[in-house]
């Protein structure tokens, strides 16, 4: 079953395929930390690690549905000239719940959160939380799993590639989780970084294509300042 799997081209593929999972995985870990971070704290870690697993599951899934998945690029119908498909209506979805979300969590840090609420509402929150990082991974997976159609012949090299990926996540929402929740102002950094990536993914699904790394690089440079104000801040200078 496996004999000719593990080819120079497909070692390619898959180490190919894993720094793209792991690049692309980066918004998703900005909004698992956000989800999570409203939990009761003993609950985060393992509402994000039993996340971020299913999630897993949910982009296996896609790429042994493959063919329905490549059939979303197929228009639907068209509005004032614009070919609109389930491709696109998945990203502006995905874009529209980002800038919902993101706006909500700004207004309630601004504002104050809302009273205390009982156990079956915390209960809610942490079901909620699941069902929210599992539709926006699918949403955040659709271009990397035909992304990765386009880059590998083997459906094997593809998953591997996705569960190496997901465990560089596992590792890394954790300490992220703990600096964000420590810092108030990387919390809201962390919310214009959804808002920046609802815009792009709204910006896709309308077909004006926004090169991912200019995102990468504002966010990069957005945290470099954030870690210069957190020095300063530290050893208590004031800048005039």
């Amino acid at each position: 079953m496996f004999e000719g799997l593990w080819t120079l081209n497909n070692l390619i593929a898959l180490v190919t395929l894993s720094g793209l999972e792991i690049v692309l995985g980066i918004d998703n870990i900005v909004f698992v930390v956000v989800v999570t971070n409203k939990l009761p704290e003993a609950s985060r870690a393992t509402a994000r690690r039993l996340g971020i697993g299913l999630a897993m599951l949910t982009r296996i899934a896609l790429l042994l549905a493959i063919s329905a998945i490549m059939g979303l690029t197929a228009p639907l119908f068209t509005v004032f000239g614009h070919v609109v498909s389930g491709r696109d209506l998945v990203l502006l979805s995905g874009g529209l719940f980002l800038l919902a979300k993101a706006t909500h969590e700004i207004h309630d840090k601004l504002e104050g959160p809302p009273p205390a609420a009982g156990l079956g509402k915390a209960v809610h929150s942490y079901a909620g939380a699941i069902v929210q990082i599992l539709l926006l991974d699918l949403v955040f997976s659709l271009d990397s799993v035909i992304t990765a159609v386009g880059m590998a012949q083997h459906v094997t090299v593809m998953i591997a590639a996705i569960v190496i990926a997901v465990g560089v996540m596992l590792v890394f929402a954790g300490p992220v989780s703990k600096f964000v929740s420590a810092h108030p102002t990387v919390q809201m950094l962390a919310f214009s970084f959804l808002l920046l990536v609802g815009i792009f993914l709204m910006a896709e699904g309308m077909h004006r294509h926004i090169d991912r790394g200019y995102i990468y690089f504002a966010m990069a440079f957005s945290l470099f300042v954030e870690f210069l104000n957190l020095k300063i801040r530290k050893k208590g200078t004031v800048v005039s």
